[in-house]
């Protein structure tokens, strides 16, 4: 058994595998749109697989599953990722709230998506994988008329008894096991689906969100009612990625390798991702309301991209290397850059700050390198400068992970279960470099003046 894998003590398990190298498929690792001309049909192999984000976010954090899913012999047409619309849970499920939406919505948009997918592949089934949130949608899909449509389904720190079973925390909550969606999806013996391989993928203790305290959703002190198993299907495959957080059991390699197994039938001959030298690059922008992000595409946004320097973040040019308007898809591209090149993503759009996200190099091509603007919090008034580092695919963990900004660890980041996914610091207003750092990756970024409309991010891979 690998190391920090271990079964978990209720249920049938599986264990994650490390594959060792091998020959890597030179084939692109895009996360595609539906395609509009079927392809031929081909019920040989493996399904084809659906990757479901969770709450608040977008199929821009599939991209490693999706490059290490293509290492693997699946090709880019059967690999796909949704954006929901309005990614964010309703306060209250049953209650209307602008630019949020109810367990209903998500579970209508997924199944909507699920059949033009089969329609494009012709295929009779796809295999589901869904981070956090992502897990509720599917588990509704399944219990509502859609098992038929699908071979596997993988829950990623799907938080299936709750994030907390209480009448008095979190009342009306999508994610409360004391109310009516999480209540009937609980309702059976067990979490099975008929004809639906059924496996879910878990922290041992460090999920924030499967806690016997409230600290995490703004009740420290208070019983949860659920304790670290909480995102366990009963009587389904279970695995246990030990130390890894709420995120990571969905972004991690080590998941990778569990959902890869539980749907190829086979553990993945690599875990490394094969560089391609030119890799070509798209996504979308989208924007936010009162406050919400949303997965609606943002017009008349203007991106521009510059190739800075790996030691300084300076640019090594003053003329971007790409720029463009983007048009009622909110397609930004697309751009063909060099695996070994860091980048600079500058987005200018109307009302909201200039957002300049450093990246590290991308390894493969992909299209859901997605753009969001970074609003300006409380704390950043007054400041010269404000520079945040970012960790959208898991949390920074204080004593596991290496991590500063600026050469020192930024406040705000708590210790014990890792919690937060974002640093920030501010400065004053001459510009210098702020080396981002988290343990082998290291992102180089300039700061730019806040006064002026400002903002800095450094954007971490993994």
């Amino acid at each position: 058994m690998s190391k920090g894998v271990r079964p978990s003590r209720n249920g049938p398990t599986r264990r994650a595998l490390l594959g060792g190298a091998a020959v890597l498929w030179p084939t692109l690792a895009l996360a595609q749109p539906v395609p509009r001309r079927p392809q031929p049909a081909a019920e040989a192999g493996p399904p084809p697989v659906v990757f479901v984000h969770g709450n608040g976010d977008s199929s821009a954090l599939w991209i490693n599953n999706l490059w290490r899913f293509e290492a693997n012999g699946y090709k880019r047409n059967q690999l796909f990722a949704i954006d929901f619309v309005y990614p964010n849970a309703r306060s209250d499920d049953s209650k209307p709230q602008p630019y949020r939406s109810s367990a209903e919505d998500q579970m209508k948009e997924l199944t909507s998506f699920v059949i033009q997918v089969l329609k494009a592949t012709r295929r009779r089934k796809v295999a589901l994988v869904g981070s956090s949130r992502g897990g509720n949608a599917i588990r509704s899909m399944l219990k509502n008329g859609g098992a038929d449509l699908v071979s596997h389904a993988v829950l990623c720190g799907t938080p299936n008894k709750g994030i907390v079973i209480s009448e008095t925390l979190l009342p009306g909550s999508e994610f409360n096991g004391a109310y009516p969606f999480l209540k009937g999806l609980n309702a059976g013996a067990d979490d099975l689906v008929p004809g639906v391989g059924m496996m879910a993928i878990r922290s041992d203790r460090n999920d924030k969100y499967s806690q016997p305290d409230g600290r995490f959703i703004g009740a420290a002190g208070k019983p949860t009612g659920v304790s670290y198993d909480a995102s366990e299907l009963r009587g389904a495959r279970n695995v246990v990625l030990d130390g890894l957080d709420h995120r990571e059991v969905a972004f991690n390699k080590l998941a990778f390798a569990a959902m890869f197994e539980h749907i190829a039938g086979k553990p993945p001959a690599t875990m490394f991702i094969a560089q391609e030298p030119l890799p070509i690059l798209n996504g979308r922008v989208t924007g936010m309301t009162e406050g919400a992000y949303t997965n609606i595409a943002a017009a008349g946004a203007e991106v521009e991209i510059f190739e800075v320097d790996s030691k300084t973040g300076e640019r090594k040019s003053a003329v971007a290397l790409h720029r463009k308007t983007t048009g009622e898809d909110g397609v930004w591209g697309p751009f063909v850059g060099r695996a070994d090149a860091y980048y600079e993503f500058v987005l200018h759009m109307p009302g909201l700050p200039t957002t300049h996200t450093y990246r590290s190099p991308f390894l493969r091509s992909s299209d859901v390198v997605h753009l969001r603007p970074q609003p300006f919090a409380k704390a950043d008034e007054g400041a010269g400068a404000v520079t945040i580092m970012s960790r959208p695919r898991g949390y920074f963990g204080v004593g596991r992970d290496k991590f500063t900004l600026d050469g020192k660890v930024p406040p705000g980041i708590n210790d014990g279960v890792p919690g937060a996914s974002t640093g920030r610091l501010t400065f004053d207003a001459v510009p210098r470099t702020v080396m981002a750092v988290f343990n082998n990756e290291t992102i180089p970024t300039r700061t730019w003046p806040a006064k002026d409309g400002h903002i800095v991010v450094a954007e971490f891979l993994n």
